[in-house]
């Protein structure tokens, strides 16, 4: 006679979950604060630029030369119009940076890269903030896109 009884079988292992699915809470470096320090660079320099947009829709005569004499010949209205824009972007997309989205970081890095090259544009009328801004923004570019995934971090509820 044979016995019919047989080992019990092991329990079964489950693969385990893909790494950004991990139950392990993440640890913050240093960067987080590098990122937020990025993110309120990013609010401050579009509210510099939205009050800059202000004084050329409102006070042409603030700036160094005539619109004539600007890299792109625009009048100050449409140089304006086009900081405010980006002003009001760059605000949105530093809140959105400070908590922790993800689509922030994409138009954080777009809308800087858009910043710098209207700045650029703008360097004859205001060139002190012309270099200013464009430090900013290439230093908002570099922290976003290499490290800006550290951000994630500030979501509570990621789920």
């Amino acid at each position: 006679m044979t016995d019919s009884k047989q080992a019990p079988a092991a329990p079964r292992q489950s693969s385990p979950a893909p790494a950004h699915r991990s139950a392990e809470p993440r640890v913050s470096t240093g960067w987080l604060g590098w990122v937020l320090f990025i993110a309120i660079l990013l609010c401050g320099a579009g509210v510099i630029n939205a009050v800059q947009g202000l004084v050329a829709l409102f006070d042409e005569s603030f700036y160094h030369s005539p619109s004539s004499g600007l890299v792109v010949d625009v009048n100050y209205a449409v140089w304006g119009w086009a900081l405010l824009i980006l002003g009001l972007t760059l605000i949105a997309a530093g809140a959105g940076v400070f908590l922790g989205y993800g689509w922030a970081r994409v138009v954080g890095v777009v809308v800087a890269a858009i910043n710098a090259l209207v700045n650029l544009g703008f360097a004859t009328a205001y060139p002190a903030w012309t270099i200013l801004a464009v430090a900013f923004d290439l230093s908002a570019i570099y922290a976003l896109a290499v490290h800006g995934g550290e951000a994630k971090l500030l979501r509570v509820s990621r789920k």
